[in-house]
């Protein structure tokens, strides 16, 4: 082979390595893409996110898997963004798919740490996988970050009473439930339990 074959067949070679460099790269920013890669700041679009979360919201009842699919969406525009991870823990574990939903959770507690929702409806996750005292210890952990939080205190409470678990603060949150409980049936089953805790 002649030294300007051979440089033509070193340039061919050259050629071939660096279109398999650029496919992979290609390859790689595809594999990137979805709701739990990492954007760039500047990738991430946190108003389509609420959009398609508002969205999904309006549909979880009528149609929880299109809810889904939105919520999915959400996350791709926006992997940070809370509520989009709370909702679809919620779809999730509708669906008793507990590890996925309890993940989805994590996200939303992590990205929204001031919020009790995320918690509330880990501990809930926990409660259904039977993880009672870690049910217990995330209800708590709920109350924390917002004390009163009604929809946290009444799950705790009836976790308290169904476990035989009841402390000093169980009183105290039923007479609250009573008062200013998110439903009558809520408010009537407090009024109700007073009296067994008050005996005890």
């Amino acid at each position: 082979m002649d030294e300007s074959a051979l440089r033509n067949h070193f340039r061919d070679f050259i050629i071939v390595i660096l279109l398999l460099a650029f496919i992979q790269a290609l390859c790689g920013c595809a594999a990137r893409s979805g709701p739990y890669a990492t954007p760039s700041a500047a990738a991430r679009d946190p108003a389509r996110a609420q959009k398609l979360t508002m969205e999904a919201a309006e549909l979880m009842s009528s149609d929880p898997m299109k809810a889904e699919e939105l919520l999915k969406e959400a996350l791709t525009a926006d992997a940070f963004f809370g509520p989009a991870h709370n909702n679809l823990g919620a779809a999730l574990l509708k669906r008793d798919q507990l590890y996925e939903a309890a993940n989805e959770f994590e996200w939303a507690r992590k990205l929204m740490p001031g919020h009790p929702d995320p918690r509330m409806n880990l501990a809930l996750t926990l409660e259904r996988a039977g993880r009672i005292d870690e049910a217990l210890a995330t209800f708590n952990s709920a109350l924390e970050v917002y004390p009163g939080h009604i929809p946290t205190m009444q799950a705790l409470a009836r976790l308290q009473l169904k476990h035989k678990r009841t402390d000093d603060r169980t009183l105290g949150m039923l007479k609250e439930i009573a008062l200013s409980g998110e439903t009558d049936q809520w408010r009537q089953w407090a009024q109700s339990q007073m009296h067994k805790v008050s005996v005890n």
